[in-house]
């Protein structure tokens, strides 16, 4: 049985969560379907371009990306924080970019006075409004449902584009975090749809090492903040060119019936992570396969699964192994 979304989400844990969207039976829906030979690669473009406009609005950050042929990876930053400093004008703004709102929304963006009993149910929209721009929940529905409906029209029927609610995974610290993340920008590679990360269409790893190249950060992306944090205290706990280097690397040795092997200048932040190159690679090339709930190590999933009340800690043994 499914666990129910509030089971899995604590922010007081983690704000670091990786959410996966499948196509219906799997199909080439988004790419070029070999059967048929037509091709639905324009699709990918759609869902990158939603992704970019819906974390504009939300107080959700993208961390990572890949659009692939039959399924998306994402890894999202709740920034709660965020959505309780902004004022009620500006949730409100917000969610009319999104959807129409109600009358009294619509009075209350017009300049008009709301009286007292009006007041009571426009608070009560607006917290409502306020935690759903910080609900991944509420991101991911309007992302997918908004391709759905585009690729229904286009191909001019009805039924379910995705197969099913979108998945999620917390993620509990910071060697959890990098080794998704590797595995989400290598996805092309791994499905031999490109040889390096900068041909890896539609992913985070393209637009970042693109941005890069003239010294900047992507400002559709959470930046990298480095570490320590202090100067900016929200921001990717590594520093840039460590994790596209070791990207950039561990994509090297991934090859049919080679285990390979990490270059010794990436060895720093393996180290700082506590991950053996070893691990490293199965972490990066299996990690979907491996890990089926939150990941993290033994200790974080001890704090995750006290505060949701879990008693059941999924995916511990391998957390040991493949983060010791």
């Amino acid at each position: 049985m499914a666990i129910a979304r509030k089971r899995q989400v604590s922010l007081v844990d983690t704000k670091y969560y990786h959410c996966i969207s499948r196509c219906v039976r799997r199909a080439f829906l988004c790419g070029e379907d070999h059967f048929t030979g037509q091709s639905y690669e324009h699709r990918r473009g759609w869902v990158e371009d939603k992704l970019g406009e819906l974390a504009k609005i939300f107080c959700i950050d993208v961390c990572a990306y890949a659009v692939m042929s039959n399924h998306t990876h994402l890894v999202l930053y709740v920034d709660d924080k965020k959505a309780n400093r902004l004022n009620d004008k500006a949730i409100v703004i917000r969610w009319h970019k999104l959807c129409k709102g109600t009358v009294l929304t619509q009075k209350y963006i017009q300049g008009e006075k709301l009286s007292k009993v009006e007041l009571i149910f426009f608070n009560q929209t607006v917290k409502q409004y306020r935690e759903r721009l910080a609900s991944i929940s509420w991101f991911m529905r309007l992302l997918n449902e908004n391709i759905a409906r585009r690729a229904n029209k286009e191909d001019n029927c009805t039924g379910r584009f995705w197969e099913g609610r979108f998945k999620s995974q917390a993620l509990l610290d910071e060697a959890a975090l990098a080794a998704c993340m590797a595995y989400v920008d290598l996805n092309p590679i791994r499905a031999k749809m490109a040889n390096t990360p900068e041909k890896s269409d539609h992913t985070s790893a393209q637009v970042r090492l693109i941005c890069a190249k003239e010294g900047k950060q992507p400002k559709q992306l959470l930046r990298f903040a480095g570490m320590p944090r202090q100067v900016m205290p929200k921001g990717l706990p590594f520093e840039l060119k460590s994790y596209l280097e070791l990207v950039e690397l561990t994509g090297r040795v991934m090859r049919e019936g080679k285990h390979g092997h990490i270059d010794n200048m990436t060895l720093p932040l393996l180290e700082r992570l506590n991950i053996s190159s070893e691990n490293w690679l199965k972490l990066t090339t299996q990690f979907t396969r491996v890990f089926h709930g939150a990941v993290g190590r033994p200790v974080s999933q001890e704090g995750y699964c006290e505060n949701l009340n879990r008693k059941r800690r999924a995916n511990i043994s391998n957390c040991a192994k493949l983060f010791a």
